[in-house]
């Protein structure tokens, strides 16, 4: 399964539109007025299916995601000094590649891959192909993607 994260040029928060391949709405992003980056997520029917938030008051970005109101996990940025660098803290998940947005995988706790990202450059907007091979991790991989994205932002 692919997915295609593509932002709206013309929102005031940071809100997104997920498409799959058959080019239909998957999922909507609406970024909320919040202290530090907050995303709700909505499936196609316009459900509420999870939500991004970032924690504040810390050195470095650092993201809660939930499913529902249920946390499931987070992910924060280290302190390197080339590249960036993220722990992952969901069911033995890990993440690699270039984190600067350009590419980069999602492993699951066997070392099989999650999830596959990958920046479209030269677009007006921050746009991403996420190919997920197992369906049932569209969700959790798309919550990654957007808070990499938001930590490549906020500072």
């Amino acid at each position: 399964m692919k997915l295609l994260f593509k932002q709206r040029l013309f929102s005031w928060f940071d809100s997104y539109d997920i498409y799959d391949e058959a080019g239909d709405t998957a999922y909507i992003v609406r970024g909320k007025m919040a202290w530090g980056h907050r995303f709700d997520i909505f499936d196609r029917y316009d459900q509420y299916v999870g939500r991004v938030k970032e924690k504040m008051l810390r050195m470095l970005p650092s993201f809660e995601f939930s499913i529902g109101e249920q946390p499931i996990g987070e992910i924060r940025k280290e302190l390197t000094f080339l590249r960036p660098k993220y722990t992952l803290r969901y069911n033995g998940w890990t993440v690699s590649g270039n984190m600067m947005g350009w590419d980069y995988q999602i492993f699951d706790a066997s070392g099989a891959r999650a999830a596959a990202v990958s920046k479209q450059l030269f677009r007006m907007t921050d746009t991403y192909i996420i190919d997920i091979p197992d369906p049932q991790n569209a969700l959790t991989a798309l919550m990654i993607v957007l808070s990499i994205d938001a930590a490549n932002c906020t500072r």
